[in-house]
């Protein structure tokens, strides 16, 4: 059984481990998926993670179907902003805009089969809309319930930062997470995400936690990738052939020292990170979910911690801030 988080400064309650489903719909079917939700509940995982974008709207619909009865045990967050090539509707490329996020936000809440979203994520940065005008629409989803709390994803530390003036100037919502890439492989985050996020109070949401399989250990520096794998597919070759193989034997070294598997060095020491609120790890099969609970429950010491520092971090990190 996983244990549970508060995400940032709102009051919703998430398992510390959750579910990415951009694999519903486009590679898992719906009775899959249903195995999947399953094997969530049995291992007390409530967090599930979703995206208009994903299936274009069949991760969502998939999802919803698989919640059917039990919607009032889990915690849903969706994100909108993406294109979604006319599934919404003519956009006009400005998926922040007030009058697109009601038509997203309507469009979600239908296919998830739900009357609200427990956290609802500006996907991607929309350059033709301002910040303010995005943040007040939510913030009026927020007050007429189809929405618990929002977040981000993908945006740059400084527009994390700005977004909070905003919000907190214009008696706005505010994002309580900030959804970017992340894992003990890339931690470019550490930079300056993640001292904003902790000046902040926002939750960070890792996503690739697993860089890409990388960190799954079914990789070898030289040897070809395992057919059926993820990056055994061709359009995966590049990530394989230009993978920092110094960086992924040196974390299999620690964790070969503590006589755990890169999996649990990666999900755990990942989620004991400051900032981290949940690890969302994509699955397709019922018992990655049982892999990745159990990788999960591994707390790493202090002094896990100081060594697993020195590998992979930036210079300039979260350790050269000073607390306020």
């Amino acid at each position: 059984m996983t244990s549970s988080r508060t995400l940032g400064s709102s009051d919703l309650s998430v398992s510390t481990l959750g579910i990415g489903c951009n694999a519903f719909g486009t590679r898992i079917d719906l009775e899959q998926t249903t195995a999947v939700v399953d094997a969530a509940f049995d291992h007390g995982v409530t967090f599930f993670d979703t995206a208009d974008v994903y299936g274009k709207g069949r991760s969502e619909e998939l999802l919803g179907a698989a919640l059917a009865g039990r919607r009032d045990e889990v915690v849903i967050a969706t994100k909108f902003g993406m294109d979604m090539e006319g599934v919404n509707g003519d956009d006009g490329g400005r998926r922040g805009s007030a009058s697109y996020v009601r038509t997203a936000v309507e469009a979600s809440l239908r296919r998830l089969g739900t009357d609200r979203i427990d956290l609802y994520q500006f996907h991607t940065p929309d350059p033709s809309t301002p910040m303010e005008e995005t943040l007040g629409v939510l913030t009026e989803l927020v007050a007429e319930g189809k929405v618990r709390a929002i977040g981000s994803s993908n945006l740059q530390a400084w527009q994390v930062v700005d977004a909070s003036w905003i919000s907190r100037t214009g008696e706005l919502a505010s994002f309580v997470t900030a959804q970017n890439e992340y894992s003990l492989y890339n931690r470019t985050a550490e930079v300056e995400l993640v001292p904003a996020c902790l000046e902040l109070g926002v939750g960070i949401l890792p996503y690739f936690p697993l860089a890409y399989g990388l960190l799954t250990g079914k990789y070898t520096r030289g040897e070809a990738a395992p057919e059926g794998t993820r990056l055994g597919a061709a359009s995966q070759t590049s990530r394989l052939e230009g993978a920092n193989w110094d960086r992924i034997e040196a974390l299999q070294a620690f964790a070969d020292a503590r006589d755990i598997s890169i999996l649990e060095l990666a999900i755990g020491g990942l989620a004991a990170q400051p900032a981290v609120a949940s690890v969302i790890a994509g699955v397709t099969r019922p018992e990655q979910v049982a892999d990745n609970v159990a990788a999960v429950s591994w707390t790493p010491t202090q002094d896990d911690l100081a060594e697993l520092a020195g590998i992979g971090r930036p210079e300039q990190s979260y350790t050269t801030f000073a607390p306020r």
